[in-house]
């Protein structure tokens, strides 16, 4: 399997499970999250960034993860560079 368990939400229950893995074969970081709402998918849709058109492109979604899991994402940037991935 390619997926390297990072971390899941310390908080969770038994029915949400924000978690972070890392794709070892991708050299990806993996996030399972919260589907965001309409109004946080429509402000993100409408933010002009430069180098990005507006709206989320097919394929993509916006997911929301609690910022008590910050640690886990550090964690798989690392584990990410450590594989050599730029």
């Amino acid at each position: 399997m390619s997926l390297l368990f990072v971390g899941i939400d310390p908080n969770t229950g038994d029915r949400q499970s924000p978690t972070v893995w890392v794709d070892e074969k991708s050299k990806e970081i993996v996030f399972q999250g919260w589907k965001a709402g309409a109004e946080l998918e429509a402000e993100c849709a409408a933010c002009e960034v430069p180098g990005h058109a507006k709206g989320i492109p097919e394929g993509e979604a916006v997911v929301r993860i609690p910022a008590r899991m910050a640690h886990m994402v550090r964690e798989a940037c690392d584990a990410v560079e450590r594989a050599d991935v730029r």
